[in-house]
């Protein structure tokens, strides 16, 4: 601004200077030309109507505040979580049919690959197998309750005519004793109470025996029971469906579902896109082998490289923000993404540096991408020092001179060269000390054509033409 005043001082007195020998020795002449225009007079405005910024692509960006002196930027780029990428293998061997294409996006339960398998069908064959074992044992079982019930009401009957003829022998027992009775009739009784208490321990024996089957049974009905369950559920390992679901009988009679099912179809589990295909429709796949991958491009974060001497300002929870570099066709305050910092766990001792890893607060922008590069910014523990600051790539230098283009705030299709009064500045916004006010704008992209169409080799005063082409004078 002092130089802008030096100039106009001295151009004021340049002309009073002028105008006094003007009216001193007239020249021939001079008459016939004091209607003639004067030429413009010197400024630092430029007219940018809206056709003009158009065309220069002019964008403006607001001067706000920032602690510069306590920012940290870091470059770095976008990576994947690990969990946002899935592959999907064949369970078992087979020929594999495609479903999808390479980049479709999918959603859960979207149909992917249809596997035709033999060891499918041995594994149909080895569960019904396990049911028929397991309806065999339950038969056993359930048959050996009637024949318990019959040998128990038999043991009753055969235990009642012991007592009787036990009671038959002591009698006749007493009655020898007395002197009377035969001896033929405590013969047959003791004969008879033989043969019963052999009936007795016969049927006895039988319902150990029938125990012990019905206990042989039982195990055999758990084991059964469990082989099928353990079947049932490496088929809902290969299938993706449930186990109770496999096993439900259907409605009148219908076969249960592991029954119906010809094919292994597998549906995606989590959205995403379909990144890379293993195989090719019809062809056959080994079991394991990968048949397609797909990803999740919203699930990033931010690896940044930092230096090992910044490590006493930086820890894990500070706040930070992820800014895309220059190129992305965007404003520096445009799309940036809050994040907290999480300090790596080891650093490089070759180069000093260490990772600095920034996950994403909430949604992440459209250009944020695995592979995309752009900075850190990291706000460093310290006192807070807020001053105005606006973004370094809106200075532009005519010569050794730092200019920058305010928007006139009366006039938006104005801008006014002004000399930039800088302080420090953290690689991407810098201190502005004067000239300009918070919540002004400032020339962002286009600054330098601005500045060569008003550089001290051209004209100070002029218009730009809807073309792009920037001329001297109002017109």
């Amino acid at each position: 601004p002092m130089k802008v005043l030096h100039i106009t001082l001295l151009c004021l007195c340049l002309a009073a200077a002028g105008a006094g020998r003007d009216r001193a020795e007239p020249a021939p002449g001079a008459a016939n030309h004091t209607d003639a225009p004067s030429a413009p007079a010197p400024t630092n405005r430029v007219d940018i109507p809206a056709p003009v910024r158009r065309n220069l692509g002019i964008t403006f960006a607001k001067v706000e505040r920032r602690d510069v002196a306590r920012t940290l930027r870091a470059p770095g780029r976008f990576e994947l979580l690990p969990d946002a990428r899935r592959e999907y293998r064949a369970p078992l061997g087979g020929r594999v049919e495609l479903l999808v294409t390479q980049f479709q996006s999918v959603e859960p339960g979207t149909p992917l690959y249809r596997l035709d398998s033999p060891r499918w069908r041995d594994l149909q064959a080895a569960i019904a197998d396990a049911e028929g074992a397991l309806r065999r044992a339950r038969a056993e079982d359930e048959s050996a309750i009637p024949l318990l019930e019959a040998h128990a009401r038999h043991r009753i009957s055969l235990e009642e005519s012991v007592a009787l003829w036990q009671r038959r022998v002591e009698q006749l027992e007493q009655i020898r004793a007395a002197g009377g009775g035969r001896a033929d009739d405590w013969t047959q009784a003791q004969a008879a109470l033989t043969e019963a208490r052999a009936a007795l321990a016969d049927v006895l024996e039988k319902t150990a025996e029938l125990e012990a089957r019905r206990t042989q049974a039982r195990a055999e009905l758990v084991a059964a029971r469990a082989r099928l369950d353990l079947l049932l559920d490496a088929a809902s390992t290969v299938l993706g469906i449930p186990a109770a679901q496999l096993a439900a009988e259907g409605e009148a009679g219908e076969p249960p579902l592991w029954r119906t099912i010809s094919a292994i179809e597998v549906v995606a589990v989590a959205p995403g896109v379909v990144e890379s295909l293993g195989a090719t429709g019809g062809s056959w796949v080994e079991e394991h082998a990968p048949v397609l991958t797909t990803v999740q491009p919203a699930r990033v974060r931010f690896r940044a490289r930092g230096l090992q001497s910044d490590l006493a300002r930086l820890r894990d929870g500070l706040p930070a923000r992820i800014v895309p570099a220059a190129g992305m066709g965007s404003a520096p305050a445009t799309d940036a993404i809050p994040a907290a910092l999480t300090i790596g766990l080891t650093a490089d001792a070759d180069e000093r540096t260490i990772d600095l890893i920034a996950a994403p607060d909430g949604p992440t922008p459209p250009w944020a991408r695995a592979g995309v590069s752009g900075f850190l910014e990291i706000v460093a523990e310290g006192p807070q020092r807020p001053e105005l600051a606006i973004p370094l790539s809106a200075v532009a230098r005519d010569g050794l001179t730092p200019i920058i283009f305010r928007r006139d705030p009366s006039n938006p299709d104005r801008a006014i060269r002004l000399q930039a009064d800088l302080g420090i500045d953290d690689g991407r916004w810098v201190i502005i000390r004067s000239g300009v006010r918070e919540g002004d704008e400032v020339v962002l992209d286009g600054v330098y054509q601005l500045m060569l169409a008003t550089s001290g080799s051209a004209p100070k005063g002029g218009h730009f033409h809807a073309d792009g082409t920037f001329h001297e004078g109002d017109h």
